[in-house]
């Protein structure tokens, strides 16, 4: 097998020079279009803005944006902010084999560290490509039995970090190779502060950027660390797995392709295990199968971590209600989609969307646990009030990779959770800047 940590160093290295595809470059500028998306409407919701108020403008001078506040400031104290902001209202784009958001700590780490430092946009966009090709594929490693106890945004995402930061820095392989292994010392955040209350998962990605950002200058600057951090039988994947790491699944195809071309791009303001039933309950409504009053009950069967994760059957905060089959179900059916004002208070507290969310059971399906992660699908079974009763299997998500976004729709979804924040002038000129400019954006678009 070799060295797998070099072999995922080499595979970033091999970025810093070597052509970029076409098609990789527009997913890569799809990225981090994708990543403004979901950050600005985060950027004036807590915990971000509680972050930015309680750290001020952080405690040295830099060039980095942070888009919570307006300021400038150093790389990590704006990556750690915007992370954080890009996390709230669960729009983030997905690597779903793996189960990781990699676009909420790598670019907001690659976009602060690019900015200070003043690095060109082919830089940039290297970067960000490296950083996922090494956080995607390691996430391959080790998951799904990761996912049990880890929140795999904020455990791989600081690799992730770690890894565009050192080649912003112009690491050689053997100093990305001493970034991985640094931030896999670095890396934290576990399934407890991603299901229970509070507000610590937004955290998550803002702590793996900034910690990220801190390996990715240590390393560049000759800090080393053991090269067997990620294989060895008391390494990385081992404690944070059932094995070693499946090295095959995370290395095939290295040098074939790279993972940001298969991203998902979330489709619905909410959890990615809610999806295929959303997804499924939008078909049957679009054909006229059912209508929201004719419902008896509805029995929703996904994945294992559908049930773990999603089963809340009474939901209070806008947190928990993203993570609520019952809740998001009620509210495609009462509201036609799950999108931010989903979770506004007044939608939250809705009699009509409580009262059906009793209808709403999920149920663990053998069978579409055996298909995950690489495979999200749901079988939804529907009962009517005149006794008539309805299956609809869904065996795709909008979004994934089977059946993506278009351009145009990613584009109107920048459109429609950047309008949150900014005038329309100022959206068409980010979405200028990102899809079609040659530069690194810098100004404030506020």
């Amino acid at each position: 097998m070799g060295n797998p940590l070099i072999a995922l160093a080499n595979a970033a290295a091999q970025w810093q020079f070597a052509d970029i595809p076409a098609d990789v470059e527009w997913a890569t500028r799809r990225a981090i279009l994708d990543w403004f998306a979901t950050t600005l409407p985060g950027t004036v919701l807590p915990p971000a803005t509680l972050l930015a108020s309680t750290l001020g403008s952080g405690s040295s001078q830099g060039r980095a944006v942070c888009y919570v506040d307006g300021t400038t400031a150093s790389a990590r104290h704006a990556a750690l902010i915007n992370a954080t902001a890009s996390h709230i209202v669960e729009f983030d784009d997905i690597f779903k084999d793996g189960g990781y958001h990699p676009g909420s700590p790598t670019i907001a780490a690659a976009l602060a560290v690019a900015q200070d430092i003043g690095a060109p946009l082919n830089q940039l966009h290297r970067a960000i490509i490296a950083g996922y090709e090494v956080g995607c594929r390691l996430a391959l490693a080790i998951q799904p039995s990761h996912y049990t106890f880890w929140h795999t945004t904020a455990t791989v995402g600081t690799i992730g970090a770690a890894v565009a930061t050192a080649m912003l820095k112009g690491g050689t392989e053997i100093q990305i190779a001493h970034a991985i292994a640094i931030a896999s010392s670095f890396a934290g955040g576990h399934q407890q502060n991603l299901q229970g209350q509070g507000m610590a998962k937004a955290l998550h990605p803002g702590h793996a950027a900034d910690a990220g950002i801190l390996a990715g200058l240590s390393a560049v600057s000759g800090i080393t660390a053991s090269l067997d951090s990620l294989h060895a039988e008391n390494g990385y994947a081992a404690a944070t797995s059932q094995s070693a790491g499946n090295w095959n699944a995370a290395l095939e195809g290295i040098g074939l392709w790279t993972p940001i071309t298969r991203m998902t791009v979330k489709n619905h303001g909410c959890c990615g295990h809610i999806f295929p039933a959303l997804d499924g309950l939008k078909h049957l409504l679009q054909v006229g199968a059912i209508k929201p009053e004719e419902l008896l009950s509805i029995q929703v069967e996904g994945y294992n971590a559908t049930k773990r994760m999603c089963d809340r059957p009474d939901p209070r905060t806008a947190q928990e209600a993203r993570f609520s089959m019952q809740y998001c179900v009620a509210a495609q059916l009462v509201l036609g989609g799950v999108r931010l004002s989903a979770f506004d208070a007044d939608n939250l507290d809705r009699s009509d969307i409580r009262e059906l969310m009793k209808k709403v059971a999920v149920d663990e399906a053998v069978d579409l646990t055996a298909g995950y992660p690489r495979k999200r699908m749901a079988r939804l079974k529907i009962k009517l009030n005149s006794g008539q009763e309805i299956e609809h299997f869904q065996a795709t998500r909008k979004g994934d990779p089977e059946d993506p976004l278009t351009d145009d729709e990613l584009i109107a979804k920048f459109n429609e959770l950047a309008s949150t924040v900014l005038p329309s002038s100022a959206q068409d000129k980010l979405l200028e800047q990102v899809l079609y400019g040659h530069s690194v954006p810098y100004a404030m678009v506020f």
